[in-house]
């Protein structure tokens, strides 16, 4: 018995979050947010993107283990962290092998604008636990890397309608 493992690529504010609950609720899985654990586990701490990916490091190390026990069970994982560049695909991928499982890469290929508007939209509702700037879009952006076919995954893209 082996589990599945759904991992999403997308800039900001494309849609991570809400295709991560969308799988949940087609999938039965279980989805583990990083939105929700990183504030939680450091709060104030994260204020510049190096902040970001050393408390994301620390706590993806510390998270591993327990999903790989999860996959192995059977369980359906979707990792709503953004698997942006080819370093966190890689971490990813190695969760999957972990567990002798091929993961499925939903990639959201919106173009920056699109995420620009929806990054203004959820900043002004406050509904989430990051409120970004265009300059910090600009910042997180410019590390994006699409996933490639080379990368052992199952890709799934989804664009805008």
């Amino acid at each position: 018995m082996s589990g599945a493992l759904h991992l999403i690529a997308g800039k900001i504010a494309a849609g991570k979050s809400t295709l991560s609950a969308a799988l949940a609720a087609e999938t039965g899985g279980l989805v583990l947010a990083e939105d929700h654990w990183l504030p939680t586990l450091y709060p104030a701490q994260i204020t510049s993107l190096e902040d970001y990916l050393r408390e994301s490091a620390r706590f993806r190390a510390a998270i591993a283990p327990l999903l790989v026990d999860l996959l192995r069970r059977g369980l359906t994982v979707i990792l709503d962290f953004p698997a942006n560049t080819v370093a966190s695909r890689t971490w990813m991928r190695g969760l999957a092998d972990a567990a002798g499982i091929t993961a499925t890469l939903h990639f959201l290929d919106l173009p920056d604008d699109v995420c620009r508007q929806r990054l203004h939209a959820r900043n002004a509702a406050g509904t989430h636990a990051y409120q970004a700037s265009d300059a910090e879009f600009d910042q997180f952006t410019a590390h994006f890397a699409p996933p490639r076919a080379d990368e052992g995954f199952v890709i799934i893209r989804h664009q805008a309608s």
